[in-house]
């Protein structure tokens, strides 16, 4: 199995990934970046209306064939109302705390041009307002904009262009750190793009031989939960979806590895192929533990939803502080892309699913292998006593 991931690479693409404003609903120029990337590694790629991006690895066999998959979409907001005050109201796009964006620096698309500022709270100088700074709730209604223009009223605002509905991207801030570390907004989802743009220079550099062909699919929509449902079409047997991973107490997910979803929101991710994924792992030398994710949804859990029938795994790079400033390690991303390069090159899982029905055949059962990887797997011995061995700890 040929591979070898580039971090130099990864770490150039991610940020310059982290450089381009990206809101959900605000995507077109990022979609035209990674295009170019594609085009730059000689991948054939096509879009959907909206701008989803659908690129081919070519395999020995067209069909059934697999899908890995990411989004390109960030956290932002819109402006829900100019106020008199000459300041500016917000919505957020997707689903994120008031408390992380206060202090952010912005950019507002209005219809014709730019302008750049601040999200501040509605009391935000402690000279003014004393210990009340600290009073005030945190929402939405608690913090405007502050416009870095000559602004002082509702007209001042119409008059250089401001709407309801302009698009606010928040910056990135991103900070690399010779430690390997990396700071910033929006590595949810811009680490897992760069991970799979990594993984596919890879397969292109090594000449890979894949066994069927796998898409890389780019979605622009996964932070207010349509992902994945519109970019596929009916010969995906197998999808395995690249996110973050959430770090925090009563998560086990880390910012080194690879994290492995066993279940979000949605429900259980599919068995076959998520320990598959672990085997991969195993068989490779790539650190990894297993989470399940409670308040999470993702690009494979909306494509199930909207009605196909595949196989779907989620794999994560570790993020503390998701949809605040984040932070994970290159350790994680680079990870992720091993996998990733790992998986594409492996077997299609079961013969049967090259057909969206059939007889029982090589239909699986899941209590024979649990049963089968228990009498023969020396790992699960271990794990008995050091229950952390999976992640190298």
């Amino acid at each position: 199995m040929k591979s070898g991931i580039d971090q130099g690479y990864v770490k150039r693409i991610l940020h310059e990934l982290l450089e381009i404003p990206s809101p959900t609903g605000f995507t077109d120029h990022i979609v035209h970046i990674v295009c170019q990337e594609l085009e730059q590694l000689g991948i054939p790629f096509e879009l959907t209306r909206r701008g989803a991006i659908r690129a081919n690895l070519k395999g020995k066999k067209s069909s059934s064939d697999r899908a890995v998959v990411s989004h390109l979409d960030t956290l932002g907001a819109l402006v829900k109302d100019i106020k008199d005050n000459g300041r500016l109201a917000l919505v957020p796009v997707g689903t994120w705390s008031a408390r992380f964006a206060e202090g952010a620096r912005v950019t507002i698309f209005t219809d014709h041009q730019t302008h750049r500022g601040t999200i501040l709270p509605l009391k935000a100088s402690g000279h003014t307002y004393n210990d009340e700074i600290d009073k005030q709730p945190v929402s939405w209604d608690n913090v405007e904009v502050r416009v870095d223009e000559t602004i002082h009223s509702h007209r001042d605002l119409i008059r250089l262009g401001f709407n309801i509905g302009d698009f606010v991207a928040v910056d990135s801030q991103p900070e690399f750190l010779a430690n390997g570390y990396i700071n910033a907004r929006h590595l949810d989802n811009k680490a897992g793009v760069a991970a799979m743009l990594g993984a596919a220079r890879s397969l292109v550099t090594n000449k890979a031989t894949l066994p069927v062909d796998c898409h890389l699919l780019f979605t622009i929509s996964e932070e207010v939960g349509s992902g994945a449902s519109a970019v596929l079409h009916g010969d995906v047997a197998e999808m395995l979806s690249i996110d973050n991973g959430t770090v925090a107490p009563g998560q086990n997910s880390q910012e080194f590895g690879v994290t492995v979803a066993m279940a979000d929101s949605s429900g259980p991710f599919d068995y076959h192929l998520t320990h598959r994924l672990i085997n991969l792992c195993r068989d490779n030398g790539i650190a990894f533990q297993r989470d399940i994710f409670r308040h999470y949804f993702c690009d494979s859990a909306s494509a199930v939803e909207a009605g196909n029938d595949i196989r779907s795994a989620l794999v994560c790079f570790g993020v503390d502080a998701s949809h605040g400033y984040e932070r994970t390690h290159m350790d994680a991303v680079i990870s992720v892309a091993r996998l990733i390069d790992c998986y594409v090159q492996s077997d299609m899982l079961f013969k049967r699913d090259r057909k969206a029905l059939g007889p029982v055949g090589d239909f699986p059962d899941q209590t024979a292998e649990s049963l089968e990887d228990l009498q023969t797997d020396p790992v699960f011995e271990r794990m008995e006593t050091k229950p952390n061995t999976e992640a190298g700890q």
